[in-house]
């Protein structure tokens, strides 16, 4: 069962860009939602994010990323209409709470919960499709020259996180077909066994690279996949997202205050801003159909 996050070759675009430019091109959308906290913007990066995800062919990235950050994004709503007692607009008047004192829910702080959700949520999507188009040894090599150690430590990840999530799946698939007469097996049971195999993984893999030279270096012979020509294509669209949203910002354009009363700019400038970005993500595809491959 493969993680719908793991990488896989794919047709397009996207997935035969070099890692600098895709990275770029995904990596400034997931800024947007750090730069903002409005909703208007945010919500146009997150189409930004679905625009990129649908063409590049990471629908089941998307679906689940998105399952992520909403039951995520549900329990920070929940922790922040507690934790934050600030707020014009009571709407529940709650009780004293030990070490939390008079606990009363404000309309601001599920508003604001509400934004931190879909931040997390739009970052969620954009590195998922990351995760599931761009190729990590291309990553591997994109960073080998400034941290090679910490880029293979960073390249296993993104294959062991996705290997861990079929191994629970399997895990949980393999209780469900015992006998009505086998012993319950709780989560600590599942995640014992979950661990030790991860770790034996880590052994073997530790052995592997041992024994096919990578502790000696990278061979001078080896050289690395020739990217796309359509390359400048997403560089470009990443670059004009980036700049565009620092530049807005600058200029004051999209503010939110969600305190004392949440105070919203949704003027033309906003909503330009907004409708831009899923336009500008979706700009490196005109002109190019989706099973195009490397010229």
């Amino acid at each position: 069962m493969r993680s719908p996050i793991a990488y896989a070759p794919r047709p397009g675009p996207l997935a035969d860009t070099g890692a600098l430019a895709a990275t770029a091109y995904l990596g400034s959308i997931a800024l947007v939602a750090f730069v903002y906290s409005n909703p208007i913007v945010l919500a146009g990066a997150g189409a930004a994010a679905a625009v990129a995800g649908v063409l590049a062919g990471a629908r089941d990235a998307l679906r689940a990323a998105a399952r992520w950050g909403i039951a995520l994004g549900l329990l920070i709503v929940i922790v922040n209409a507690i934790v934050s007692q600030r707020g014009d607009t009571i709407l529940l008047r709650g009780g004293e709470l030990p070490v939390l004192g008079r606990v009363d829910v404000s309309a601001e702080a599920l508003i604001e919960g509400a934004i931190l959700a879909l931040r997390i949520t739009v970052v969620l999507c954009a590195f998922a499709v990351h995760s599931a188009c761009v190729d990590p040894d291309r990553m591997l090599r994109l960073l080998r020259p400034f941290a090679r150690h910490s880029a293979l430590t960073a390249t296993l990840i993104t294959r062991m996180v996705p290997l861990a999530a079929a191994d629970h799946a399997r895990l949980r698939e393999v209780q469900s077909l015992r006998g009505p007469g086998a012993a319950p097996a709780g989560r600590a049971a599942l995640t014992r066994r979950l661990v030790a195999g991860s770790l034996d993984r880590a052994v073997d893999i530790a052995a592997t690279l041992e024994l096919r030279g990578y502790a000696r270096g990278v061979p001078r012979r080896a050289s690395a996949r020739r990217a796309s020509r359509h390359g400048w294509r997403f560089a470009v669209a990443g670059a004009a997202t980036a700049v565009i949203a620092i530049a807005a910002a600058i200029a004051g354009v999209g503010s939110f205050d969600p305190y004392p009363t949440a105070e919203l700019d949704a003027d033309a400038a906003t909503l330009a801003l907004a409708a831009g970005l899923p336009l500008i993500a979706a700009a490196p595809y005109v002109g190019l159909t989706r099973g195009r491959r490397r010229g």
